[in-house]
């Protein structure tokens, strides 16, 4: 089944003034950043209604006050003036009536950062997350956003956690089911400032059908119909693709043994250009292509 809606997944940002003692990576920037709140009300704004209402789910932040007073700002700053918070403290809070009208009734729902297994033990198989995946399949005016945690936390396959060392160990990967908005990708964020290549690449090589995507900060990915993925912010996006995997150990080697692929594909997409999931292929604006496309 083909969705209507569309999914927003986002890197994240961090600006807290932890950078990394003896850090010496100067990032040039030739492209505008975007902040998350920026993308999505880019997104948002394209609606036909005179206005919009968004639904936050602070669920996976620890901090959740914080973040849903930092949110409802940010976005009335942007021009949205319904912004709301669905409070999901427990199971019985993601059954509750009133969440599931206000799902029924919102242009977008969004899932903030945090912690992805916080987040999917309090909503999977409840009436919450079947409300926003029906409303996600039947209505093409309907956006689910998510950043950091809350875009990883959208695929049926997650990464919950994980080792980022010099080499790949058995065992140094946590995995589980996710929100299962979307199938055959897994998503990582914050990806390349805090250099997480190693463990999307384990990701992939475990799970060879689904595309690792890897986000960094303020940059986005749009989904449409499941399928053509629109880059935007002011970043880049990895592509890891598995599906080509020759030679590799990871089934047969012990804890102490590096685990060693053949085969991965690698690609890079930014702003300006799009990607077909399925056919695992990327498409540039303004150039015109011969063949399949």
């Amino acid at each position: 089944m083909i969705p209507k809606g569309k999914l927003l997944i986002i890197g994240g940002h961090e600006d807290k003034g932890d950078e990394v003692v003896g850090e010496n990576l100067i990032v040039h920037k030739k492209i505008e950043t975007k902040s998350h709140f920026e993308i999505l009300g880019t997104l948002i704004s394209k609606i036909p209604r005179t206005s919009h209402i968004i639904e936050i789910i602070a669920s996976a932040s620890s901090i959740p006050l914080e973040m849903e007073a930092l949110y409802i700002n940010s976005f009335k700053q942007e021009g949205f003036t319904e912004v709301g918070i669905i409070k999901v403290e427990s199971i019985k809070d993601a059954n509750n009536p009133d969440s599931i009208k206000r799902i029924e009734d919102a242009h977008a729902v969004f899932f903030t950062g945090g912690d992805q297994s916080k987040l999917i033990s309090l909503i999977v198989q409840t009436k919450l997350l079947a409300s926003i995946r029906n409303k996600y399949y039947s209505d093409e005016h309907f956006i689910v956003g998510g950043t950091s945690a809350g875009a990883m936390a959208m695929p049926e396959i997650i990464i919950t956690g994980g080792v980022i060392g010099a080499a790949l160990y058995k065992g140094e990967i946590e995995m589980s089911k996710g929100l299962d908005l979307i199938k055959d990708i897994i998503v990582d964020t914050h990806f390349i400032k805090r250099g997480r290549f190693a463990r999307l690449a384990h990701a992939v090589t475990l799970n060879r059908l689904c595309l690792g995507i890897g986000l960094e900060e303020n940059t986005a990915l749009i989904i449409s119909e499941g399928n053509m993925a629109e880059c935007m912010g002011s970043g880049m996006i990895i592509l890891i693709d598995g599906s080509k995997i020759g030679t590799t150990n990871i089934d047969v080697v012990d804890d102490t043994t590096p685990i060693v692929v053949e085969n991965l594909k690698i690609s890079i997409i930014a702003e300006g250009s799009c990607y077909l999931l399925r056919e695992r292929r990327i498409l540039i604006k303004n150039i015109r292509y011969t063949g399949l496309f």
